[in-house]
């Protein structure tokens, strides 16, 4: 869930070339299960569920312009995670953004549902999501863009391999560094 108790700041993370990826870990029950089509509907239930959209209109919206003109790019690089029973409980998006004609990879919308938090699914996830970028992008530089509001993610994009950056930005967003970081410092593990 996203801590809106925060001033909002914008904070880009880089995972280096080379970085080795994590194993992924799930709990018993779960499973890893990509996108078909039809799925963007529980992918807009759980961005929404965790605070990201204001309303599953507004997230089917986004879905529809960003990711649904790439159909056989959606069915390689939206990560579910599945409880035993087929319900779809956590997301992760292994997308790009271009920066200045440059083709970047990057995770977008990390979610994962409320009642479904606590149980290592998130870095569960973002491990997968890791290893998954390998295989599609090769081994390369890896962006994300984040807030302080999800400084809980950030400690797993921290475990993950990702480093917060001070005077880099990609895909046009800003990047709040200074600010990010005095607000969230002591909030960050070891860093």
């Amino acid at each position: 869930m996203l801590d809106k108790t925060l001033p909002y700041y914008n904070i880009i993370m880089k995972r280096q070339k080379g970085t080795k990826a994590p194993n992924p870990i799930l709990p018993k029950g779960f499973s890893f299960n990509l996108y078909t089509e039809g799925d963007e509907i529980y992918w807009a239930k759980i961005e929404t569920s965790v605070g990201e959209f204001d309303s599953i209109e507004e997230a089917l919206d986004y879905f529809g312009k960003e990711y649904l003109p790439y159909p056989n790019e959606l069915k390689k690089r939206l990560i579910f995670i599945e409880t035993e029973d087929k319900k779809k409980v956590a997301t992760l998006t292994n997308w790009w953004n271009f920066t200045q004609g440059r083709r970047d990879p990057s995770i977008h919308w990390v979610g994962v549902q409320e009642e479904y938090q606590g149980l290592g699914l998130g870095k569960a996830i973002v491990f997968e999501g890791m290893k998954r970028m390998i295989e599609l992008e090769g081994d390369r530089d890896f962006f994300l863009h984040t807030q302080t509001w999800s400084y809980k993610a950030i400690n797993i994009y921290i475990q993950a391999g990702y480093r917060l950056v001070k005077d880099e930005a990609f895909g046009g967003y800003k990047n709040d560094y200074e600010k990010a970081l005095s607000t969230i410092r002591e909030k960050l593990d070891n860093y």
